[in-house]
């Protein structure tokens, strides 16, 4: 056969057994849900939503050491804005190879261990709500996982190479937190609605071995992270018309709280991850331009790190990104500042 079974992995139950959230950490998580869910429904009008952090969560301590910064900053500014911890724990990578993210290499020099790294996954998504007060935003790379840190979670995002995948959108329907459908790769918008409009509705389908039924979620929604043409070259959509657009297919579809969140980098950006900076900005100007567009664009996402940039494994620089390249604290802290002012 093709396949060789290295190990059983623990069910999602044996796994919470093993790392169970804190009683005290569960009610810090349905206060930060609610928050969040009031953004997306449109009943908080005021605050904006900021899903930042590292390209991949590869480190523990370098993780909650730049998450601490973020409770930091977030005590100045949690009236206007809602900072979401990005620690994502599976890499979607573009040809398969390179690091895959900490749950199924919790070393990245050394070999996969999926057992260990569903646990690496879950001890890290606890120790930052116990360090912060803030809950986290990851991606949902493999549905399977969900059940490992449903209990944990206030944001999931389905990728832009799953986002046309059954199962992602099936599962997308179950989870009782805000789910971002990315738009593909490929930018076409009517798949991104559509993914958004089957995870809003209820699901019969089997989910690791068993038949479930789902509720849908209505707080599914669209991210706007760019597109590539035939040729490779980066398509943004971003832009105060792409928005204008957005709000019109919207409109033509029966989708429960409209809302879109803009990452600043991936195909926005071409990588260039400096120019997050300015592409914020300019979301937040279309904003104040057009209440139609602020009522619709309910957050970003940005790729930082403590130190910018990005370096291969090994180098060993703490705080440097070892997948995408990302903003570093300082333009990060800067950033948030200004957009406290400018939402």
């Amino acid at each position: 056969m093709s396949f060789t079974y290295i190990q059983k992995l623990p069910t999602p139950d044996e796994m919470i057994e093993e790392i169970p959230m804190p009683a005290d950490l569960v009610e810090v998580k349905k206060k930060r849900d609610r928050m969040i869910a009031d953004v997306f429904t449109g009943a908080d009008k005021d605050r904006f939503v900021v899903i930042v952090g590292p390209c991949s969560a590869d480190n523990e301590d370098a993780v909650c050491d730049y998450v601490s910064r973020l409770a930091s900053i977030n005590d100045k500014i949690s009236d206007r804005l809602v900072i979401i911890p990005r620690i994502y724990t599976n890499k979607p990578r573009t040809n398969g190879d390179g690091y895959k993210g900490i749950a199924s290499q919790p070393d990245p020099k050394g070999e996969p261990d999926f057992r260990a790294g569903v646990a690496a996954m879950r001890h890290m998504h606890i120790r930052v709500i116990k360090e912060s007060d803030l809950t986290s935003a990851d991606e949902m790379l493999y549905p399977d996982n969900w059940g490992f840190v449903s209990d944990i979670l206030s944001y999931a995002a389905i990728g832009a190479r799953s986002v046309e995948d059954q199962h992602h959108r099936m599962t997308a329907s179950g989870f009782d937190v805000p789910a971002g459908m990315k738009n593909p790769t490929s930018g076409d918008l009517t798949v991104t609605l559509n993914s958004v409009y089957a995870a809003q509705r209820p699901h019969d389908f089997s989910y690791r071995g068993y038949e479930v039924k789902t509720n849908g979620n209505p707080l599914a929604h669209v991210v706007l992270r760019g597109a590539s043409n035939k040729t490779g070259q980066a398509i943004p959509n971003y832009h105060y018309e792409d928005l204008c657009l957005l709000k019109k297919l919207y409109d033509e579809r029966d989708l429960a709280n409209p809302a879109c969140i803009v990452d600043a980098n991936h195909s926005n950006s071409d990588k260039q991850f400096k120019e997050q900076i300015r592409i914020v900005k300019e979301v937040l100007l279309s904003r104040k331009h057009n209440d139609d567009i602020r009522n619709l664009v309910k957050g970003v996402m940005i790729e930082s790190y403590i130190e910018e940039g990005n370096q291969k494994i090994g180098e060993g620089v703490y705080g440097k990104s070892i997948t995408d390249p990302c903003l570093g604290w300082a333009d990060t802290e800067r950033l948030l500042l200004e957009m406290a002012e400018l939402v």
